[in-house]
């Protein structure tokens, strides 16, 4: 398995998974026009990498990490992990701890003192992931859609 910056050939795969569990299959679409212009915006940022686990030329899991730099915690810098999905048939074999892996090399080679990410309050299971990796629930997140 090698983690890699995604291509624009691999979006629908990276779709496909996130669409592949209750709370995706509801809000997914399948026009992938959307997906493209997004990831195209992604990749002129250059801060806001989708990131990609490939097995045997098939992606099986994926993540996405923007390096963000602000001025609280003395002006530390860190990285915003979502969109963290793998395959349905792979879960459970260790592929979500070597995804965190690489996610935290990639934040720390980017400077970044702080690792952070949000997930649905329904994914209990990541819940129980995400703190077997360290994090702590440490915050309360708020989302307004506009």
């Amino acid at each position: 398995m090698i983690w890699r910056e995604a291509t624009r050939d691999d979006v629908p795969a990276i779709v496909a998974m996130l669409a592949a569990d209750s709370l995706g299959a509801s809000r997914e679409v399948a026009d992938p026009a959307a997906y493209l212009a997004a990831f195209d915006a992604m990749a002129a940022e250059g801060a806001n990498l989708q990131i990609v686990a490939e097995d045997g030329g098939r992606v099986i899991a994926c993540y996405q990490i923007t390096f963000i730099s602000g001025l609280s915690l003395q002006g530390t810098r860190r990285a915003l992990v979502e969109g963290v999905r793998v395959a349905p048939e792979l879960r459970g074999q260790g592929v979500g701890a070597q995804m965190f892996a690489d996610a935290e090399a990639r934040a720390r080679a980017a400077g970044c003192r702080v690792m952070q990410l949000t997930t649905n309050a329904a994914r209990t299971d990541a819940h129980r992931f995400y703190d077997r990796l360290g994090f702590t629930a440490s915050h309360v997140g708020f989302k307004k859609t506009l």
